[in-house]
């Protein structure tokens, strides 16, 4: 078996529009071509978020998944829902306190474990507001100019 690169797929935007509570990995149900496609880096988790269902099933929504380019008329669709594999109790828990509190969750990674399985990790968050973005920016361009005056000082 050839060695393959390890796929990551990040969605870095969660991170400044959410404060993170608690995390958790997820398998994702696919087909064929979809994880086919991943293997290629080809997906996108930017604008997706998880909501569940009547049934009590988590499903990721607005997952970009590119259509696999061998695929012929087998292809699937590049945007429909995908559900989310977990535990009950981790099911129940999460639900409880999505409806209870008024949180969300939001897919953080995509990965493909040391079996090779596609794993999603996700996290239960809460929206920032616009003055706690502004502080986000302003200790990223404070740490920034820190570092750039260390660099000047010890060259």
């Amino acid at each position: 078996m050839a060695v393959q690169k390890k796929i990551n797929i990040k969605n870095k935007k969660a991170r400044f529009e959410f404060e993170i509570l608690d995390k958790y990995v997820a398998g994702i149900q696919l087909t064929g071509t979809e994880i086919k496609s991943i293997r290629l880096s080809q997906a996108r988790i930017t604008e997706s978020f998880c909501e569940f269902n009547e049934g009590g099933e988590l499903f990721i929504v607005n997952m970009y998944i590119q259509e696999y380019m061998f695929g012929h008329h087998f292809n699937h669709k590049p945007k429909s829902e995908r559900r989310l594999l977990m535990h009950k109790r981790e099911l129940r828990s999460l639900r409880k306190d999505v409806e209870a509190k008024g949180n969300t969750i939001v897919p953080l990674r995509l990965f493909i474990n040391d079996k090779g399985f596609a794993k999603l990790e996700i996290a239960l968050a809460k929206g920032k507001q616009t003055h706690d973005k502004r502080e986000v920016l302003k200790d990223r361009d404070n740490k920034r100019d820190l570092a750039r005056i260390k660099k000047s000082f010890n060259g």
